[in-house]
């Protein structure tokens, strides 16, 4: 059975090379595209895809009005990623959510809508197939050693904080534990801001510099010992979309929201 497509951010460095691989691959078709700058054209001319027209818009509202879809997949800014999704999950279409910057109280929101309408939606603050591994090792370590910390790196001009990827990790080690502090943050002498922001009861810290791309550190210590996981991604955006493809493929599988490509994955 044809799954029909739809891309929110379609031009964008994501969407691009998204938009590029659906069209190759069987039983997937992309059918239209969100783009604010480029509402109005043919995606299939401007990324030279050879089949078209891929029609692009400028608001979700008209593209659910006047496109055909089963699964739409969100890759914009957080500020307009939620209202993408909620009105999707309304229409009973099926989502792949990849945008950063969502709050746990939006995840609770967004949840709720996909309930009440029987449809799915998987969010994953990173499709890459190594970052997914660092979250299932973190997880396991969190169950034995009680301290740990996260490090968010990302580019200079990345403008959330934190990263998708790290928002997704923080909570869930939560629900495995809370780490201990041998200090706590009150009773830190000078700048209590130098430790860190608790994120769901975990230290993050969040880099933004130019020379970094994406990447997160779970750093675990115990007496005489530490636990170093470390992820880094590179300029391209090859690394995500085979997890992409995997979770648009899942979709079918499950009704709610689910977090975390591993959630659809054997491991």
């Amino acid at each position: 059975m044809m799954i029909k497509v739809f891309i929110a951010g379609a031009t964008g460095w994501v969407g691009t090379e998204l938009s590029k691989k659906i069209t190759q691959e069987k039983g997937l078709q992309l059918v239209g595209g969100l783009s604010r700058s480029k509402g109005g054209a043919d995606l299939a001319s401007i990324l030279n895809l050879g089949n078209g027209p891929i029609p692009l818009f400028d608001n979700i509202t008209d593209a659910l009005d006047l496109v055909d879809f089963d699964v739409m997949i969100d890759f914009t800014k957080p500020e307009i990623a939620k209202s993408n999704v909620i009105a999707a999950l309304k229409r009973g279409k099926r989502v792949v959510l990849g945008t950063s910057g969502l709050t746990d109280a939006d995840f609770k929101e967004i949840a709720a809508v996909a309930d009440e309408h029987h449809t799915a939606i998987l969010a994953a603050g990173n499709f890459a197939i190594t970052a997914v591994i660092l979250q299932k090792f973190a997880e396991i370590a969190a169950k034995f050693i009680p301290h740990f910390e996260i490090i968010d790196y990302a580019s200079g001009d990345k403008p959330d904080a934190p990263s998708g990827t790290v928002a997704e990790l923080a909570y869930r080690l939560s629900k495995i534990q809370t780490p201990e502090l041998a200090v706590a943050i009150d009773d830190t002498v000078g700048r209590k801001d130098a430790r860190g922001a608790s994120i769901n009861g975990i230290q993050v810290h969040s880099v933004r510099l130019t020379g970094h791309i994406l990447g997160v550190e779970a750093i675990f210590g115990e007496k005489d010992e530490t636990l170093i996981l470390r992820h880094d991604a590179g300029n391209g955006a090859e690394p995500y979309i085979k997890g992409i493809l995997m979770a648009v493929n899942k979709l079918s599988t499950f009704e709610g929201l689910k977090r975390g490509l591993d959630t659809v994955m054997d491991i």
